[in-house]
C-alpha cells in the first residue's frame, strides 16, 4: 500500500494520533480531507488543533476540494468518516475498497428507520452498497447488530475499531504511586468524572451513588470536569444529598489537562446512556491506568471494559448497580491497582493508534488479496453480533 485518504467533517484530537501513526507509515501518502470547519463549541472545549502538513482543508479553496475529489479515486484505500458521499461514489461504482469509520447508526432506536428521509439515506449510503467492497471500521461495538437489522448492510463485513487518542507512556507502579499521593492529598480516594454536562451523560448517577457509598461511611472524593446545561442541577443535587463539601465541579479543560488528571485519579467512572456512540474517555482512562467504571451502553465498553480483568461494568440507568460496582473498589485498593495495571497494559499493548494504523494496512492487504482479517482478537478483527442488552448484572 502507497496511498490512504481519510475524509471526515473536521481534524481533531480524536483522530490526530491515529492520523499521526498513518503519516509514520506513510509519509506523504496520507492525506486527511477535512470538509468542513469545527463549531465553535467543540473548538471552545479545546477540541482544535494545529493542523499537521497531511491536513487538506477542502473548503478551503476550488484547488483543494478538486484534489480531494481526485484522491477518491486514485488512493489505494478510503477511510470514510462523516463526509459527503460524493468523494467516494464513483469508487465505490468501480468497486474500489472502502472503509466506512461508524458508531452505531440507531443508537436512538430503530424507529428512525421509519422516519422516510432517514430511510432513504441509509439506502442510498448502505444497503444498495452491500455486496461492492466496502466495509466497516466499527467505533461501536453495537454497530454490527445495527448494520445487522438494516437489511444485513455489512454481512461479515464489520471490523473492531475505535476514536484513538494520543497514547501516553508511562511507568504503571510510577503512575500508581502518584494515584496515591493524590487521594492522600485530597484526604480520600479520588472518583473522576470528566465530560460534557448534558442530560445523556448522566452524571447525576455517580453523584447520587457516591452520597450513598459516603452515608455508609466510606473515605471518597469526587471531581467532576466539564460544562453543560445540566451543571447547575449537579451542584444542587451533591449540596441536597449532603456530599457538596467532598464534591469538586471544574470547569472544561484542554485535551491534555484533562489527561493529566486522570493520570492522578484512581477510580475513574463513564456513567452515559445508549446515545454516546464510542466513549473515548474510557480509552483515556485505561490508559492512564485507573480502575474503570464503565456504563454497559456506551459503544467502548463491551470491547475495553472486561468485567473484573480491566474495569468493572454497571447497568446503565442504574444507582444500584453503579454504587456496588465503586463499593468493590472502595473495600480494595489491590483490586484498583490490579485493575488499573490491566487496562493500562491493554492499551499500551494492544488498544493503541500506531497498531491500529498498522492493522489497517495489513486488513486492506488481505482483503485486497481476497482473505478475511489476520486478526482474532483487538483492533480490525472481525466485529462480532453484540445486542444492547448483553450486560447481566450480578
Amino acid at each position: 500500500m502507497k496511498t490512504i485518504t481519510f475524509y471526515s467533517n473536521y481534524f481533531n484530537h480524536h483522530q490526530k494520533a491515529l492520523c499521526d501513526a498513518f503519516y509514520e507509515l506513510l509519509g506523504e501518502g496520507f492525506v486527511f480531507a477535512e470538509t468542513m470547519p469545527m463549531e465553535h463549541f467543540r473548538s471552545d472545549m479545546g477540541w482544535g488543533e494545529d493542523a499537521p502538513s497531511y491536513v487538506l482543508k477542502t473548503y478551503e479553496s476550488s484547488k483543494n476540494e478538486e484534489r480531494a475529489r481526485k484522491l477518491g479515486n486514485t488512493s489505494d484505500l478510503v477511510i470514510m468518516g462523516t463526509a459527503p458521499e460524493y468523494y467516494i461514489e464513483e469508487r465505490i461504482a468501480n468497486d474500489g475498497i472502502v472503509f466506512r469509520y461508524s458508531e452505531r447508526p440507531l443508537k436512538e432506536g430503530f424507529i428512525k428507520f421509519f422516519i422516510p428521509r432517514l430511510t432513504k439515506k441509509y439506502i442510498h449510503l448502505h444497503v444498495r452498497n452491500r455486496n461492492k467492497r466496502v466495509y466497516i471500521l466499527a467505533a461501536s461495538a453495537f454497530a454490527s447488530w445495527d448494520f445487522r437489522k438494516m437489511f444485513d448492510s455489512y454481512p461479515d463485513k464489520c471490523y473492531k475499531f475505535a476514536y484513538f487518542p494520543k497514547h501516553l507512556s508511562y511507568d504503571f507502579e510510577a503512575l500508581y504511586e502518584h494515584k496515591k499521593e493524590v487521594s492522600s492529598d485530597a484526604g480520600a480516594t479520588l472518583i473522576l468524572w470528566e465530560g460534557r454536562m448534558i442530560g445523556l451523560k448522566r452524571a447525576d448517577l455517580l453523584i447520587r451513588a457516591a452520597a450513598s457509598l459516603y452515608k455508609k461511611g466510606y473515605d471518597l472524593r469526587l471531581k467532576l470536569v466539564g460544562d453543560g446545561d445540566k451543571k447547575p442541577s449537579l451542584i444542587k443535587l451533591a449540596d441536597e444529598l449532603g456530599i457538596g463539601g467532598i464534591t469538586q465541579f471544574e470547569g472544561f479543560l484542554s485535551p491534555d489537562e484533562a489527561r493529566s488528571v486522570m493520570a492522578g485519579a484512581e477510580i475513574y467512572v463513564m456513567t452515559s446512556n445508549r446515545l454516546e456512540g464510542w466513549g473515548s474517555v474510557i480509552y483515556e482512562a485505561e490508559n492512564a491506568g485507573c480502575a474503570v467504571v464503565a456504563s454497559d451502553a456506551c459503544g467502548a465498553t463491551p470491547w475495553l471494559v472486561r468485567p473484573d480483568e480491566t474495569g468493572l461494568v454497571f447497568s446503565s440507568g442504574s444507582v444500584t448497580s453503579l454504587e456496588d460496582k465503586l463499593e468493590r473498589l472502595l473495600r480494595s485498593e489491590q483490586l484498583r491497582h490490579d485493575l488499573g495495571k490491566a487496562a493500562y497494559e491493554q492499551m499500551r499493548d494492544e488498544w493503541n493508534p500506531t497498531v491500529a494504523a498498522q492493522r489497517v494496512v495489513k486488513l486492506y492487504e488481505a482483503i485486497s488479496s481476497g482473505e478475511d482479517t489476520p486478526f482474532s482478537h483487538g483492533p480490525l478483527s472481525r466485529a462480532e453480533i453484540l445486542k444492547s442488552n448483553w450486560y447481566r448484572d450480578v
